[in-house]
């Protein structure tokens, strides 16, 4: 299978090692990496890609990279691996290379990943995902790290099991990976986003760990504030839930890796641009839709957009 993975930061760069590491039907797979960093593209090219940590150490010589996509050309699946706000010109830099048979799997934090695509290719070969509990990270060039081997969670935009998501399920078992196909991927999407609006911004905010903002009264109250404002939200959208206590939900979630700081806080750290308008900005515009009040999340993305607006 050829596969190409536009954004080989971090998860993209474990994506397109392990892809590349394996083999599909008894045939090796055919694995570009597509990124605008050069000196990245450059390492991948002349000694191969290294990827170590929970999947192990390799070096995996066999994957192309390039920062065009005309280079990989057509393919049988496109995953598009950047930031939220890089979903857009992926989709766009992808959409002259679709065959009818290309699949688009599209794997980000937050919300509106699939309406960002939708801009610039129809969807009905779109399927959305979910990483859980990697925590990868760029050692160099040419070099990723990653700290877990969790869960992959796959499915179709319109839901339903459908024999081509099953397919991309086993090619992602294939390649080592925790991978699952759900019925209801919107169900999932929205779960991570709660969690993910619990705890970016507010730990961005005050400078803290998950633990750090669970052990503050005061802290946490607002990371609860914004919670229960995205749980208000997706019942308003018929999101089916898999609990009825989301703040028993987040602060589970939270418990389990005290000491990680999200990727939005280090993002701040390292004075880039975060995925703030796909979390908790999203949530404000997802209330002016809805009729819905969000003071908290509309007040901690002030603050992290006024902080970004200083880098």
């Amino acid at each position: 299978m050829k596969v190409t993975i536009v954004g080989a930061g971090a998860m993209g760069s474990v994506y397109a090692a392990l892809f590349a590491d394996t083999s599909t039907n008894g045939q090796e797979n055919e694995v570009w990496a597509i990124d605008v960093w050069e000196q990245h593209v450059a390492a991948i090219n002349d000694g191969g890609l290294r990827v170590e940590g929970a999947s192990g150490d390799r070096t995996v010589t066999t994957v192309r990279a390039s920062s065009d996509v005309a280079d990989a050309g057509e393919s049988d699946l496109f995953i598009i691996a950047t930031k939220a706000s890089g979903v857009g010109a992926a989709a766009r830099s992808i959409a002259p290379y679709l065959s009818p048979n290309s699949l688009v799997l599209t794997i980000q934090n937050g919300l509106g990943a699939g309406e960002r695509i939708a801009e610039f290719m129809p969807v009905e070969n779109v399927l959305l995902g979910v990483a859980e509990g990697f925590g990868a990270s760029i050692k160099g060039p040419g070099h990723a790290h990653h700290n877990a081997m969790n869960l992959i969670r796959i499915g179709e935009m319109n839901g339903g099991l459908t024999p081509r998501l099953k397919m991309i399920e086993k090619l992602w078992q294939g390649a080592g990976f925790k991978a699952k196909a759900f019925g209801d991927i919107q169900q999932l999407i929205w779960e991570k986003y709660l969690c993910n609006s619990t705890y970016s911004a507010p730990c961005t905010a005050f400078n803290c760990t998950m633990g750090e903002l669970q052990a503050s009264p005061e802290k946490w109250a607002i990371a609860v504030g914004c919670a229960l404002e995205v749980y208000q939200l997706g019942k308003a959208k018929g999101i089916n839930f898999s609990f009825s206590d989301p703040i028993a939900y987040v602060r589970e979630f939270g418990a389990r890796m005290p000491d990680a700081r999200p990727s939005m806080l280090l993002d701040n750290l390292a004075e880039r641009k975060s995925e703030i308008d796909a979390i908790n900005g999203m949530a404000p515009v997802l209330g002016e839709e809805l009729g819905i009040a969000t003071p908290y999340n509309q007040t901690l993305s002030a603050v992290v957009r006024d902080r970004e607006s200083k880098f």
